[in-house]
């Protein structure tokens, strides 16, 4: 009779489990990449049916998303000359000179302000909140709790319009501040109950031993606490970066100009005769970018985080 192990997985369990992962990284990469395929695309190409798989590949639509182009006439066509530059000559093709640049890199450099501003006011404020539920006798510790969490329960439109008018009397609308109060107000909650789980699983003992050598609470805590709790920090960061990159309703609702992000901005960009797909998608590319780098610098953390305390020795 041949031993085998209940715990390891057969051949066959192995090459099945394998042939899943695979098939569904591919099924979810798939939109990523028509995207960012897409942003290389030619107009016509975009919305050629039935889809072109192979294309020959132009800049036209990060010229489209970074420029303004107004159309003239053919004679003064004629009398600017030729094109000194690539993008001038793609423009050209389309009876049209670059009147100057789009305001997408204004809301681009929005988004970074405020989804990287109330990220970190968001794990600041919860790592100092769930401390102080993890380590301390707090009256009424599960009600507060529960009320922290329950105003992630609520959905965003539902206080949409009580929001707006807070914030027109403060004169907050169309800001970087209030924009990014808000969102540090909504990610609160999530990061207060994910990092207090966190420090829940962070031994006491560490810190009484810290405390007997002379050490302040606050020194425990900068010392001993946060590099223990730092896989939790990395992970709260990157789920409330998340939500505060592509939050849509509040930054249509309370931004217009001056603070508004670039997700409202995207499906506003209109190209001649149309929607500009290649546009939206080249936009939609390099929104991309910010979050896909963040996460993959933390990844290292963020799946450790996920296994925090899964297994106890």
């Amino acid at each position: 009779m041949s031993s085998y192990s209940v715990t390891a997985a057969s051949p066959a369990q192995k090459w099945l489990a394998g042939t899943l992962v695979i098939a569904y990284a591919l099924i979810t990469i798939m939109p990523l990449l028509w995207i960012i395929a897409t942003g290389f695309k030619s107009p016509s190409d975009a919305i050629a049916y039935p889809p072109k798989v192979t294309f020959e590949p132009t800049l036209e639509g990060y010229v489209n998303l970074f420029t303004t182009r107004t159309r003239v006439t053919p004679e003064t066509l004629e009398q600017l000359g030729e094109p000194t530059t690539w993008y001038d000559r793609i423009v050209r093709q389309y009876d049209m000179v670059i009147a100057g640049p789009s305001r997408f890199g204004e809301r681009f450099l929005n988004s970074v302000i405020i989804g990287f501003g109330s990220t970190f006011l968001s794990v600041f404020l919860g790592t100092l909140a769930a401390y102080a539920f993890s380590r301390f006798k707090v009256p009424l510790k599960d009600d507060l709790l529960f009320f922290v969490l329950s105003t992630r329960m609520m959905p965003p439109i539902a206080v949409a319009i009580p929001i707006f008018l807070m914030f027109r009397t403060l004169g907050l609308s169309d800001t970087h501040a209030g924009m990014i109060l808000l969102y540090t107000a909504v990610n609160l909650s999530l990061a207060v109950w994910l990092l207090k789980g966190f420090i829940d699983e962070i031994p006491r003992e560490y810190e009484e031993a810290a405390l007997i050598d002379g050490y302040t609470r606050f020194q425990a805590f900068y010392k001993v606490v946060l590099p223990q709790a730092a896989t939790g920090i990395a992970s709260t960061a990157i789920f409330c970066l998340i939500f505060a990159w592509n939050e849509y309703a509040f930054a249509v609702l309370l931004t217009s100009g001056n603070a508004q992000t670039a997700p409202p901005f995207i499906p506003t960009i209109i190209g001649v005769g149309g929607q500009d797909w290649p546009a939206v998608a080249a936009g939609a590319t390099i929104f991309l970018v910010p979050v896909m780098v963040f996460t993959i610098l933390l990844r290292k953390h963020l799946l450790r985080g996920i296994t925090f305390g899964a297994v106890r020795k």
